[in-house]
């Protein structure tokens, strides 16, 4: 199996769409500002480009603009019966001015500005039919004419050039046209365009060549690229500055020539443009090739010093490794191996029987290995040899001691090869250790280190016939991570993960971080591990986000030094973990990726500085709408407090591919430090608070910063309710409200005061109170002990009368019954005296009132009648006491108190049925 594929390498090319940039497809014509702004003729309108974002400005007439030139500050352009200027406005937009309406042009029918050019003082405009040569001073135009019609107009030192189709080429002398040459091979063929080349004039045509012209005759420039272009037509065409062609044609792209006519490179839609037909091209001031195609805008950076192929059907398919040897360059694919003669446009060749994944190539003695998916190959004479029928050949390594043998890294651990006869073959699986080993590097004959993504690094020590392991051991100094590498490097083992670069230390036994080597990537931009040294060159190479990174030896000195390559992980399309780097020779280098290889030349790599614009401030109403108002960004910016978002864009004008810019702002007054760096151009402030404020913006690519600092002042309003007439109004308001609190607060006081001092006197008084009752209950309780021992007093004292009238009762009956004895007689007398002694009676009387001092009133008021041996009976019922106990001491039975009882109920009217004692007592 044999089959052929497209090798042409070409410089980056960037592409728009028309969904890119906004617009319709055709692009007429290409110009630049000084500021690198690029400015396309579309079919829409003008196109604006500042490297970040692209703006379209209709035409006034809505035309198709035809063609478009920047010349000073002003983009000229041309369209349907119109041509006029754009200009930019304080605010960064564009506002058209139409010079064919202020000089009243009076157009003819039909008539397009197709061409743009000036001249000293003045600007031609070019349609089929007419110049219209402007004078900028005079601000008048002059007209000059073409029965035939013109094709297009040229310019070079000699001065302004024009074809008439059928009559020739015109030179325009004094405002007039002035036949220059009417050569035969000019009446069928129309020019592109006029050269000065190599210290002649030559004429480009479009299907015929280039011809020289000498006097009036015009001759063959015979170069060897004059059979493609007689094969393809030729649109447009523009002489670069380093003196070479870059030539469009209608339907296969464009041709690079060099000064001497060899043809550089092509490149059309099979191989990187977007479209075949190249309407216009134009070169910037970065030396990039602009292309106005009929289906999109592209970008050729001629002079990037990357040069890439891509495998656009994906026949190849990604790159694992590569390598230059015996003048033939070998692409080792996921699809297979393939080759072509190295430093030529030849087609790659695939290798027979090489079907599935290469994963390494490797020259040892001249001899050159592939390793396979399949096994391990020999390749010789574009051929591919099987050597060893081990599934998955990771690597392959000499060992130094015997050039007769060779360990490479398997699927299923470590294998000898060996020489016999001159021919290489396998000899055996390595016993007591079979870990994929796709990094293995020898530490000495007898010991080999491997290393395994997810199980770590090994240790092994191998017998002296390399025929099994006697030690595996797993070295513990280093941990095992994602897309880890082990390489040696100038006789020290290396590996690499995402903290560092650690080099192994063979007196301590173990790995050491290695901060020199370490430099090549950081945590941060961290995405593998794998490190690639091109011996050739000595250099080590090392991959991560922002690009790629080797260490060479300094130019004067022996010191390392890190040296940096901005390709973002992004736009290089990698195979993470398993990069690779060949060397081409003279500073080239093929990195393989995804869709192919990128061709590096180090010489032509350099820092150009660059510089940030500040290219729209956009200032928005969120409450009241949602649309921009511009602003200047030249002058301090004073916003209404209702107007507080504010939008800012930004751009750098580089134009490669692989350089993207990166920025980094700050707003001082409220975010002070600097934002972390980012591809947005574009940054929205929103419902920002009133204060002063400073918003600054600066790039990057790469490691480069921007030359500048793009700065905005502006300042945002207090709110109505915190303007100087509020602040004002509130302090009248605050001092009314405080000598109102002051009075209300006094009042409340006094108030507060009056009310203590009330309740201070209530609880005085209440006080006061407490104690007169606490005083009076004393008292009542002492007059009420006073009444108790009066009581008790009484009761004694009616107890003694009883108890003595009883004794005396009781001591005349016994002497009554004595014999009469006129003694006897005289002793009862005294007995009966004391019966009825009024002393006593005084006396209970006496102790009775202190005790109870109301009642006898009381009585004797409500029953005046009441004799006083009726009160005598009320004051014995008031203590309660029997009939019984009542009679001794009137002296009478207890039959006669009864009597007596009932006298008194009569007379105080006492009902039958109530108790009189009860009566007495409640008195």
């Amino acid at each position: 199996m044999c089959f052929f594929l497209e090798a042409q390498e070409h410089p980056p090319i960037q592409i728009y769409t028309p969904t890119d940039y906004g617009a319709e497809n055709q692009n007429w014509s290409i110009s630049q500002s000084k500021e690198k702004y690029i400015y396309v003729a579309n079919n829409k309108g003008l196109l604006e480009f500042n490297g970040a974002k692209w703006t379209v400005y209709e035409s006034p007439n809505r035309a198709i603009v035809r063609s478009v030139k920047v010349i000073d500050d002003f983009i000229y352009a041309g369209s349907y019966r119109e041509f006029g200027y754009w200009h930019h406005l304080k605010n960064g937009l564009l506002e058209y001015v139409s010079l064919s309406s202020k000089l009243s042009i009076d157009f003819l029918e039909d008539e397009e500005v197709w061409n743009i050019m000036d001249v000293e003082d003045f600007i031609l405009f070019q349609t089929l039919k007419r110049i219209y040569v402007y004078n900028k001073k005079k601000d008048s135009v002059s007209i000059i004419n073409s029965n035939s019609g013109i094709y297009k107009i040229f310019r070079i030192k000699e001065g302004v050039y024009f074809q008439k189709p059928k009559e020739g080429v015109f030179q325009i002398v004094n405002g007039q046209a002035k036949l220059v040459t009417f050569h035969p091979i000019l009446e069928d063929n129309l020019l592109v365009n006029i050269f000065n080349h190599q210290g002649g004039i030559l004429f480009q045509t479009e299907d015929k060549g280039f011809f020289k012209l000498m006097g009036k005759e015009l001759s063959q420039w015979e170069i060897p690229a004059n059979k493609t272009l007689l094969n393809d037509r030729i649109y447009s065409s523009i002489k670069l500055t380093d003196d070479s062609f870059v030539l469009g044609s209608i339907s296969n792209g464009i041709i690079h020539l060099t000064a001497s006519g060899v043809i550089n490179y092509q490149i059309n839609q099979n191989n990187g443009l977007s479209n075949n037909t190249v309407l216009s091209v134009f070169e910037d001031a970065d030396n990039n090739i602009w292309l106005g195609l009929e289906n999109g805008i592209n970008c050729v950076n001629i002079k990037s010093p990357f040069r890439i192929y891509n495998d656009e059907k994906g026949k190849i398919g990604s790159v694992n490794t590569s390598i230059v040897l015996d003048n033939k360059l070998y692409i080792g694919t996921n699809q297979g191996l393939f080759y072509k003669t190295f430093n030529s446009s030849e087609k790659f060749q695939f290798i027979s029987g090489t079907q599935g994944a290469v994963w390494c190539l490797r020259n040892i003695n001249d001899t050159l290995f592939c390793g396979h998916n399949s096994g391990t190959f020999v390749i010789e004479g574009g051929k591919a040899y099987l050597v060893a029928d081990v599934l998955g050949t990771w690597d392959i390594k000499p060992i130094a001691t015997h050039e007769n043998l060779l360990i490479q890294g398997n699927y299923n651990g470590l294998n000898i090869l060996q020489k016999n006869n001159g021919r290489w073959e396998w000899r055996n699986t390595i016993e007591n250790f079979d870990i994929s080993s796709r990094y293995l590097e020898m530490l000495n004959e007898s010991e080999v280190f491997v290393s395994h993504e997810y199980k770590g690094v090994f240790k092994i020590s191998l017998d002296t016939s390399y025929k099994k392991a006697v030690v595996v051991q797993r070295d513990t100094s280093v941990n095992k991570d994602v897309k880890t590498s082990l390489i040696k490097y100038k006789n020290s083992i290396l590996y690499s993960q995402s903290k560092g670069v650690f080099k192994y230390d063979i007196k301590l036994g173990r790995f050491e971080k290695d901060t020199i080597i370490s430099k090549l990537f950081n945590s941060e931009d961290y995405t593998s591990g794998k490190l690639v040294y091109t011996k050739e060159t000595d250099k080590l190479w090392g991959f991560s986000k922002q690009g790629l990174s080797y260490l060479s030896p300094g130019q004067l000195s022996n010191s390392l030094k890190v040296n940096n390559i901005f390709l973002p992980s992004y736009v290089r399309n990698d195979v993470s973990g398993y990069e690779n780097m060949a060397y081409l020779g003279n500073s080239k280098y093929l990195y393989g990726t995804t869709t192919g290889y990128i061709v590096i030349d180090l010489n032509m790599l350099k820092n150009s500085p660059h510089k940030v614009h500040l290219n729209l401030i956009a200032n928005r109403n969120l409450k009241s709408s949602h649309e921009n108002i511009f602003v200047d960004a030249t002058e301090k910016g004073v916003f209404k407090n209702n107007d507080n978002n504010l939008e800012f864009h930004f751009s750098v004008p580089v134009y490669d591919k692989f350089s993207v810019p990166e920025y980094q702002y700050r707003l001082e007054g409220i975010y002070n430090d600097w934002s972390t760096w980012s591809t947005n151009s574009e940054v929205f402030f929103e419902n920002l608070p009133f204060g002063n404020y400073k918003f600054s913006v600066r790039s990057r690519l790469g490691n480069e910063t921007s030359e500048n600092i793009e700065h905005y002042s502006f300042s945002i309003a207090r709110p109505w309710y915190l303007s100087n007439i509020a602040i004002v109004g509130y302090a009248i308001l605050v001092a009314l409200f405080s000598i109102f609190m002051h009075h209300a607060y006094k009042r409340y006081y006094k108030r507060q005061r009056e009310k203590l001092l009330f309740k201070t006197k209530r609880e005085l008084e209440l006080k006061e109170l407490e104690n007169k009752e606490q005083a009076m209950r004393h008292n009542n309780e002492k007059l009420k002990q006073d009444i108790e021992s009066k009581n008790r007093e009484l009761s004694l004292s009616t107890m003694n009368l009883i108890k003595k009238n009883e004794f005396l009762n009781n001591l005349k009956k016994e002497l009554k019954k004595i014999p009469d004895d006129k003694n006897l007689k005289n002793v009862v007398r005294i007995i009966d005296k004391n019966l009825n002694n009024t002393d006593d009676w005084q006396t209970f009387e006496e102790a009775f009132n202190n005790a109870d001092k109301d009642f006898l009133k009381k009585i004797k008021e409500l029953h005046p009648s009441l004799t006083s041996n009726d009160l005598r009976l009320c004051t014995y019922l008031r203590l309660n006491l029997s009939s019984k106990e009542i009679a001794p001491l009137l002296n009478i039975s207890p039959r006669s108190v009864e009597v007596k009882r009932y006298r008194l109920r009569k007379k105080i009217d006492l009902p039958h049925d109530d108790s009189l004692t009860d009566y007495i007592l409640k008195i």
